[in-house]
């Protein structure tokens, strides 16, 4: 005859779990992290020691003034975001540029470009 293993668990622990759980991990996560078999037992332990059963929210309590710096900054970012977007494209458009005029000349115009010519080089060109 073998003996059934009943699991009992700790104040401490319940409410680390809870814990957890309120910091965002999920319910199977946890019943797989510390090896809880019932299927409600994490729920339950929820439902009693938390906040009402759920999730708690984050509540931002601000004064106007950080209000209207936090506008602003989010206004800065915004634009921000639009002068690297458009110096993406810019710069996209100037390495095509290259591509094309390379071809056009038939001249590796981003290995040559910058270099000096030597004055036999420039006598010759003449």
């Amino acid at each position: 005859m073998k003996k059934e293993v009943v699991k009992r668990y700790s104040q401490a622990f319940k409410q680390q779990v809870v814990r957890e759980y309120e910091s965002g991990a999920s319910v199977n996560s946890l019943m797989q992290k510390y090896g809880i078999g019932g299927h409600r037992t994490v729920p339950r332990w929820i439902k009693k020691h938390s906040l009402e059963g759920i999730r708690s929210e984050v509540m931002i309590i601000q004064s106007a003034e950080d209000q209207l710096e936090f506008k602003a900054m989010k206004k800065h970012i915004s634009e921000l975001e639009s002068a690297l977007a458009e110096s993406v494209l810019e710069n996209r458009m100037l390495k095509s540029t290259l591509d094309v005029a390379s071809k056009a000349l038939d001249v590796d115009l981003k290995k040559s470009f910058g270099k000096k010519s030597s004055p036999t080089q420039q006598v010759s060109k003449k």
